[in-house]
């Protein structure tokens, strides 16, 4: 017997950026399974530039650093009931440190998130949701912990707590409730470098009180309880969902 949490979201209009595969991946999955309207979005041209099965869901195409085409988005999407900002990346490989590729980190993981929303509330203003309607971003362990390589993302990732904390409080008037999840060790294509070093992965479970890394659907789950209406009185809030990595000393 499955213990897992059964949701019923027919009826509800969801928006998941970057929801072609990994985390964004598994959180549309799981809103689709649940009998959400779903609208994904992506940097390719179409569903078939993909290799995974994206079938049951809209498709948009959108460049986070495209603030046109941010604007263009709400038009395309007319009624929303969740935005789950899940879209970003980090530019270790370009050197967050340059000036260029700190903001454009920045503008990526926080700009981004705050534009979206900021777009798309008139329509999640006009939601009837039950628990009224959400925003979701998806947070990191980088909210927390200095990590050398990547102080744009991080830089970012921290402040991204702070924004769902003043959007939580300057939209709960509107019954627009604000959370976020921090994500930890989440086994995607972008921890294949990391899975693959076994001196980072012995140190990360060790320091993982439930010594595994987690999936997309760890944090799907989290993410559709925080939207429900079984969180109607969750807003502001940032669940970390790192199997216990961000209490230990």
């Amino acid at each position: 017997m499955s213990n897992q949490a059964r949701y019923d979201y027919r009826g509800a209009r969801v928006l998941v950026t970057g929801g072609t595969s990994g985390i964004g991946g598994g959180i549309a999955a799981a809103y689709r399974d649940a009998g959400a309207d779903v609208t994904i979005t992506g940097t390719r041209a179409g569903t078939a530039d993909y290799d995974g099965d994206l079938s049951g869901y809209r498709y948009l195409r959108l460049h986070l650093t495209d603030d046109a085409a941010i604007d263009a988005l709400a038009a395309a999407v007319p009624e929303l009931d969740i935005l789950v900002n899940n879209a970003g990346g980090n530019f270790a490989a370009q050197n967050e440190y340059e000036p260029a590729v700190f903001e454009r980190a920045v503008r990526v993981n926080l700009t981004s998130a705050y534009r979206l929303a900021h777009v798309l509330r008139p329509h999640l203003l006009r939601s009837a949701l039950d628990g009224g309607a959400s925003v979701i971003g998806i947070a990191s362990m980088t909210s927390y912990f200095g990590v050398e390589v990547v102080p744009g993302y991080g830089a970012a990732k921290g402040a991204l707590v702070q924004l769902t904390k003043t959007l939580a409080v300057a939209w709960a008037r509107d019954r627009i409730r604000v959370n976020a999840v921090a994500a930890g060790f989440i086994e995607t294509r972008m921890l294949d470098y990391f899975m693959s070093v076994p001196e980072l992965t012995s140190a990360a479970l060790g320091r993982t009180p439930l010594r595994r890394f987690g999936t997309p659907a760890d944090i799907a789950g989290a993410v559709l309880y925080l939207t429900s209406g079984a969180a109607a009185f969750v807003t502001g809030q940032t669940l970390p969902v790192d199997g216990g990595y961000s209490v230990m000393g």
